[in-house]
């Protein structure tokens, strides 16, 4: 320990810093910062440059799939409501089906098949 001129207080030196607390640094053998071996597991993604466009797709085309089906269940709903006319209905039924063909031509030329645009969600079961 040293002890600062005039203020009669005791500061600890360096060396009195490296035996408290070094120790402590690094005590959980879990946690060690040892370069990873290549067999080793990681919870890092491997991002290769030639699948990212195509999982960046499949992930849009997904969500896109989606709202479409959840638009479609809408609609049902608002047509079985009687709250359409028949020409809303035949817009809404044109719309939707220009809409769905869209997705599987977009899906088409990423090489995506439905089964593609289906994520497992576990024990949720599959999203669409």
């Amino acid at each position: 320990m040293s002890v600062n001129r005039g203020s009669g207080v005791e500061s600890p030196d360096r060396s009195d810093f490296t035996k408290i607390i070094a120790p402590r640094v690094n005590s959980s053998p879990s946690r060690s910062l040892k370069p990873r071996k290549k067999n080793d597991s990681s919870r890092r993604i491997n991002l290769a440059e030639d699948k990212k466009k195509n999982g960046l797709a499949q992930l849009v085309l997904t969500v896109v799939k989606l709202l479409h089906e959840l638009l479609e269940k809408q609609a049902i709903r608002r047509i079985d409501g009687g709250g359409l006319t028949d020409e809303e209905i035949e817009r809404l039924g044109f719309t939707l089906m220009r809409q769905s063909e869209e997705i599987a031509k977009i899906a088409t030329e990423f090489g995506l098949e439905n089964e593609d645009l289906n994520l497992d969600l576990g024990p949720l079961g599959k999203l669409l």
